[in-house]
């Protein structure tokens, strides 16, 4: 089995984005570094929490700003989000779909509750992820993988345990949807109470386990509460887990990439020079423009 290095719990609060998504950070701030989790860059989980319905036609939600040189992934639970970016792209992202964007060489984005959940409010929760591109690919185009429910890989559990949503990579022979740059699982993993689940990860895989709701007990050896994380160690090939109670679980694995992480802000490079030539690009008005 792969040996569970730390459980970390829920940090103590969470933090506004815009004033649209109110989010608990795990990666970095939850002191685990990029390098330790490459390729996954940052984790933001908005717990389910219930927005009131917006007033006087205001849209909660993050105004314009740009990433370049990794991807993000969106991952709806609860809520509705409407999105546009300066390529002339939008869309909404529903409860049970995923919107996988590649920022490459640079893009301007925003983000709102979609405008028909805005007017009534409620329960919204949401994951969003960041995924490191390899120096090779920090300069493609960008573009979006629109995933819904409907057309996610799905693997039914014997004995009515449960299902999972393969987003990206496979687990006994389903296929996720998601195009991937370098070898990642992503699967969205829905458990009934007294179910048992076992999976094959690689070894060298950076891997680790969101605890969206519920609570599961990992590798018949430790519980994982509601909203923690499980990170494991490169040791072993095998994560089974138990559900104490009716769960949902997010579990991601990936091959590190072997390479420099510079971060600043919206922007990830091998280099700080890199990061200076992103920001003079992004003065320079060279991700577009976006109202």
């Amino acid at each position: 089995m792969k040996s569970i290095e730390s459980i970390i719990a829920k940090p103590a609060q969470a933090g506004m984005v815009g004033d649209g998504f109110r989010v608990f950070n795990y990666i970095p701030k939850g002191g685990i570094t990029q390098k330790r989790i490459s390729p996954f860059l940052m984790l933001d989980f908005n717990a389910a929490y219930n927005f009131p319905p917006s007033t006087s036609g205001h849209l909660r939600g993050v105004d314009v700003h740009p990433h370049k040189g990794f991807e993000t992934v969106t991952i709806a639970y609860k809520g509705s989000v409407a999105h546009y970016d300066s390529s002339g792209n939008s869309g909404v992202i529903n409860p049970g779909d995923v919107q996988w964007m590649t920022a490459g060489r640079g893009i301007l984005h925003k983000e709102f509750h979609e405008e028909s959940y805005a007017k009534k409010g409620g329960p919204f929760e949401m994951v969003q992820l960041w995924v490191n591109l390899p120096k090779k690919d920090k300069s493609v185009a960008p573009h979006y993988q629109a995933i819904t429910h409907s057309n996610m890989g799905k693997l039914l559990l014997d004995d009515n345990a449960g299902e999972v949503n393969v987003i990206a990579g496979d687990i006994n022979g389903i296929n996720g949807p998601a195009d991937t740059y370098t070898p990642i699982n992503l699967f969205d993993i829905k458990l009934h109470a007294g179910a048992n689940f076992e999976v094959s990860i690689p070894q060298n895989h950076n891997t680790a386990l969101l605890i969206i709701n519920g609570s599961v007990t990992v590798n018949n050896d430790q519980v994982a509460s509601e909203h923690s994380f499980v990170l494991f160690k490169n040791d072993g090939t095998t994560i089974q887990l138990h559900a104490d109670q009716e769960s949902v679980v997010l579990l991601m694995s990936g091959e590190p990439i072997d390479e420099p992480i510079v971060s600043y802000g919206p922007f990830v490079m091998n280099t700080e020079g890199e990061i200076r030539e992103a920001i003079s690009d992004f003065n320079l008005g060279k991700f577009g423009y976006l109202d």
